[in-house]
């Protein structure tokens, strides 16, 4: 099986899980200054251990990631981030037991991404900051994580107008460059240009957004949203963290981009018993 065709099976068997049970895509971030693993993955050895461990304990797909977009992160030159991920990218594609996804919004990375085998492209400035993007995607035939962002956070907007308003123009930018349909994803970009009552109003509103007709992917994992929570002797963002992924899948949400796998099947499991089906794997 060439490059391409072996990228579109992977593809392929990513996006036919969606809507069949919550899709966990695993993280794998092989940078210094990630908020909450950076500098444990990024040797070679140490990120297809974890993406190994992480697909072991049941994620679907591992999103790879060599910039911090936390808030305050240092933004990193394209070569940069390629020298990060070039050492890391094929072994996992040949290696890790699931589909691979890269997470950057810079479209040459996204090239050498794909030429790598890497089959989803997850995009935190949803085809709007490199203009290269979606011509990107579309000739890869890849899939696309479309999320929503903004410079800085606004107390007075009405967030969830604000998110339909930019996906209608990111999925107009993958229409005219011919990415399909089938294969995009929209994510509501939790913590990303909102305060804490918009990031909290943005998961109420995966009805508003599902209305598009897309799936949405959730990305609430470990962050800051929930670092205040009452939580006894357990870890509060993890507890925060399952309690909104369960929230959301209950309202609708498909993907679910997560540190703790392991413990999101296992919520994820019980779930779907009380909803009055089998467990699934």
């Amino acid at each position: 099986m060439n490059g391409a065709a072996a990228r579109r099976k992977a593809r392929d068997t990513f996006f036919s899980l969606i809507g069949t049970r919550p899709v966990v895509m695993g993280i794998v971030n092989v940078t210094p200054d990630s908020f909450s693993d950076g500098g444990l993955f990024d040797a070679p050895e140490a990120a297809l251990a974890q993406a190994k461990k992480l697909v072991a304990e049941g994620a679907d797909i591992v999103d790879v990631g060599a910039e911090s977009t936390r808030p305050g992160h240092t933004p990193v030159p394209a070569e940069e981030e390629w020298a990060r991920l070039a050492p890391v990218l094929a072994r996992l594609v040949e290696s890790a037991g699931a589909p691979v996804s890269v997470d950057t919004y810079k479209a040459e990375t996204a090239r050498r991404a794909l030429a790598a085998g890497v089959c989803v492209v997850n995009d935190v400035w949803g085809l709007q900051r490199d203009p290269g993007m979606s011509d990107v995607v579309a000739e890869a035939g890849a899939g696309v994580v479309v999320m929503h962002n903004r410079e800085s956070a606004d107390p007075g907007l009405d967030i969830v107008a604000d998110m339909l308003r930019f996906f209608e123009r990111s999925l107009d930018i993958a229409r005219k460059a011919g990415v399909s349909e089938r294969h995009v994803a929209l994510d509501p970009g939790i913590g990303f240009g909102k305060t804490r009552e918009q990031n909290y109003a943005a998961l109420r509103a995966i009805p508003v957004l599902l209305r598009l007709g897309f799936p949405l992917l959730i990305g609430v994992s470990r962050k800051s949203l929930f670092k205040d929570l009452p939580s006894g002797t357990m870890d509060g963002r993890l507890v925060g963290t399952l309690a909104a992924n369960l929230h959301a899948a209950m309202a609708g949400a498909q993907i679910f981009r997560v540190h703790d796998v392991s413990e999101h099947k296992a919520a994820f499991a019980v779930l779907q018993i009380l909803r009055g089906g089998a467990a699934t794997s």
